[in-house]
């Protein structure tokens, strides 16, 4: 096969194409986790295994910020790593990388994991952060320096469809750095290209949300107006999630789905740019408009001559929008990356209600 789905065992990945597995078998083989869930400590681990790690961490958290109680930096890493809770600030997972002497590509992985995003050439911090852990440099001088930096000036009204290239040309140029003179030129030189940081997650979010909230003809919708935003989340969004903020009942699975779920505030306040994108949300608005972006799409929509065709082209679609918007590519060890696979295997079906019948059942004994 030419997918590259290379953490998703040849059994599983025949069981998904086969169409043996039901909504109903695959709610049970989540809930059942029979998918070797990955972990920000499991993560974490892996990069640094060693026994002092969380004293290490302990220690450079503590020295990082003198003034904080030494208790509670202590409860907060051991929850890190005992899997209660993980980091959620990009500050301090940098702050993490340079205790352990991770690599930039680490910090990345870990950014992603835990933020949705991972290093972004288009965000000041980011590429100072960036530049020090690849030159073995330390957190203090790298928060030091980038305190010493002119602030990013916003722009009164952003493009509406930034070039996606920006992004990898910036790379490349911070590449070429190689002293603390040259980044603070190159930083200069490049300010007004900073900011923005998310504004190709929500060009796709746009463009996704506008098809559900202008109902189309395609769609069996004749001269209807428009959606409003809670019309939209009942009618698309909410696929039988449970409601509430409370996750106690829940299993890790369960929990894992429901976390960070959207609802009719968060997609107001993403709307009006008030909030970033989650990477769940882009990634339910793929399953639920099917990626119909185009009227050319329809057609090779039904061209495939294959189960395997049709699912790899989901595949790469997927990981060339999440590429696109700085996000981790599609994981089969995230329980809902594992759904969103399930669901674009539908033949018959809409791939919402496809995942939606997996959810129903998933939570049908909570």
């Amino acid at each position: 096969m030419n997918i590259e789905l290379t953490r998703l065992s040849a059994e599983e990945y025949d069981l998904l194409l086969s169409g043996r597995m039901t909504p109903a078998m695959a709610a049970e083989y989540l809930r059942e986790e029979r998918i070797t869930l990955r972990s920000f400590e499991s993560v974490l681990q892996s990069m640094y295994p060693h026994p002092d790690l969380q004293s290490r961490l302990t220690t450079a958290f503590q020295m990082d910020s003198p003034e904080a109680n030494p208790n509670s930096v202590s409860r907060k890493i051991r929850n890190w790593l005992s899997g209660q809770s993980h980091p959620t600030k990009r500050e301090d997972i940098f702050r993490i990388a340079f205790a352990l002497d991770l690599s930039e590509a680490q910090a990345n992985l870990l950014l992603g994991l835990c933020t949705d995003y991972g290093i972004h050439y288009r965000n000041g911090r980011d590429v100072v952060y960036a530049w020090f852990l690849r030159t073995d440099r330390g957190y203090a001088e790298a928060r030091d320096f980038f305190q010493t930096l002119p602030p990013v000036p916003r722009p009164d009204v952003p493009p509406e469809n930034p070039p996606s290239h920006l992004t990898r040309d910036m790379q490349n140029e911070f590449l070429r750095v190689h002293t603390l003179e040259e980044l603070r030129a190159c930083y200069q030189a490049n300010l007004r290209n900073f900011g923005y940081l998310h504004l190709r997650a929500y060009t796709y979010f746009r463009r996704y949300l506008d098809q559900l909230i202008h109902p189309s003809p395609a769609w069996g919708h004749v001269d209807e107006p428009d959606y409003s935003m809670e019309a939209v989340m009942k009618l698309y969004l909410s696929l039988r999630v449970p409601s509430g903020k409370d996750l106690s009942q829940y299993s890790l699975v369960q929990k894992l789905i429901k976390r960070n779920w959207p609802n009719t505030t968060s997609l107001k306040n993403i709307y009006n740019r008030r909030e970033d994108v989650p990477r769940k949300l882009l990634l339910l608005l793929y399953v639920i408009t099917e990626n119909l972006l185009d009227e050319d799409y329809t057609t090779q929509y039904n061209e495939y001559d294959s189960k395997e065709a049709r699912m790899e082209d989901h595949w790469w679609t997927l990981n060339a929008i999440l590429t696109d918007c700085g996000m981790p590519l599609m994981d089969p060890r995230n329980a809902t990356d594992w759904l969103v696979l399930y669901a674009i295997t539908a033949t018959d079906e809409p791939m919402s209600e496809r995942m939606e019948q997996v959810i129903t059942r998933l939570f049908s004994e909570s």
